[in-house]
C-alpha cells in the first residue's frame, strides 16, 4: 500500500485490536492528504486519553498537554500563526469533562480550529469509568448501580451556542467520516466533529452493531443553515443523527478580532520583540 505524507511507518500503536480509534486515524490522514495539507503546516493538539494519543501516530507537529487542555492550546497556536492548519483532538471525557469549560468558551470565541472528539461513551484509558456521554443505566466498576446523570449533548450545546460548524460521524463509516473531516478542516471558524466510536474493551453496550442500529444520516434535502432545525434534530431525533448539523460561515473568527492584527498581518511568531519596551514594562511593574 502506498504511504501517505502523514504515515509514521512501522510503529507500535497502543490501542486494543478493533478499537474505533483506528478508523478515525485512517479517516483523518486520508482527509488531510486529499485536502493537500502539508505535514509541516499542520499542528494537532491533544490532552490525555486513548483518543489523545492520535497525533502521536501522525507525521506532523504535535502539542500534547494536560487533560482537557487541547482546545486552549490549539486556540493560542492558531492565534500565533494563522497560516497553520490546527486540530484539537481528544475523547469525550477529555473534551467534555475535564475540558468542558474550554470547549464552551472556545465556541464563543470561534477560533479557526477543528475539534475532533472521539466519543466512545466511557473513560477507556483509566479502565472503564462512566464519561459525560455515558447513557443512563450504564454500569461500570465505579457506577455499579448504573449512571444516573443525563448524557452531555455536545451537538445540542454547540448549536445553542451558535458554533460555526457542527457535525457528527461514525468511525465505522470511513468515507463519510473522511468527507466530514475534510469539510470541517476547510471551514473557517470553530468546527466540531464528534465521532462515535466503539470501545471494544470497556464498553460492551455501545458496540459497532449498536451504533449501526441506533444512528441515521440526515436526508439529502436537509438544510444545515437552519439553526432551529439543527437544535431540534440534536435533541428530539429517535436515533443519533450523523452528518453536518449546522454551519454558520458568517461568524467572525477569533484571530480576526485580536488587536495585534488590526493594522498588521504579520503573524505574531515572526514579529521582533522590542526588548526596551518589554523590560521597561517589567521594571515599571516592579516599582508598583
Amino acid at each position: 500500500m502506498k504511504k501517505g505524507p502523514f504515515d509514521m511507518g512501522q510503529i507500535d500503536i497502543a490501542w486494543c485490536p478493533g478499537c474505533g480509534n483506528f478508523g478515525i486515524l485512517t479517516a483523518l490522514k486520508g482527509a488531510l492528504t486529499e485536502l493537500g495539507v502539508r505535514p509541516e503546516k499542520l499542528v494537532i493538539a491533544s490532552g490525555i486519553g486513548q483518543a489523545a494519543k492520535t497525533p502521536h501516530y501522525v507525521r506532523t507537529n504535535v502539542f500534547n498537554g494536560l487533560h482537557g487542555r487541547a482546545v486552549p492550546a490549539a486556540t493560542a497556536i492558531k492565534a500565533a500563526n494563522p497560516g497553520l492548519t490546527v486540530i484539537a483532538e481528544g475523547g469525550d471525557g477529555d473534551m467534555y469533562g475535564e475540558g468542558g469549560n474550554h470547549f464552551i468558551h472556545a465556541i464563543r470565541r470561534n477560533p479557526d480550529i477543528t475539534v475532533i472528539v472521539h466519543n466512545n461513551m466511557v473513560y477507556a484509558l483509566t479502565k472503564g469509568q462512566a464519561s459525560p456521554t455515558s447513557s443512563i443505566g450504564f454500569k461500570t466498576p465505579v457506577q455499579v448501580r448504573g449512571v444516573t446523570e443525563e448524557p452531555f449533548n455536545a451537538i445540542a450545546v454547540s448549536v445553542a451556542l451558535n458554533a460555526s460548524f457542527v457535525a457528527r460521524a461514525f468511525a465505522g463509516d470511513h468515507d463519510q467520516t473522511k468527507d466530514i473531516i475534510k469539510k470541517a478542516v476547510s471551514h473557517r471558524g470553530f468546527a466540531l466533529v464528534e465521532i462515535l466510536q466503539p470501545c471494544v474493551s470497556f464498553n460492551k453496550v455501545n458496540t459497532y452493531q449498536w451504533f449501526k442500529e441506533n444512528t441515521a444520516y440526515h436526508e439529502a434535502s436537509y438544510d444545515p443553515s437552519d439553526r432551529f432545525a439543527a437544535f431540534k434534530r440534536a435533541t428530539e431525533a429517535e436515533k443519533m443523527l450523523l452528518g453536518i448539523f449546522y454551519v454558520n460561515p458568517d461568524k467572525p473568527c477569533f484571530e480576526d478580532t485580536l488587536p495585534p492584527y488590526y493594522k498588521e498581518t504579520t503573524p505574531l511568531f515572526k514579529r521582533r520583540i522590542d526588548g526596551e519596551k518589554l523590560f521597561g514594562l517589567i521594571d515599571s511593574r516592579r516599582r508598583v
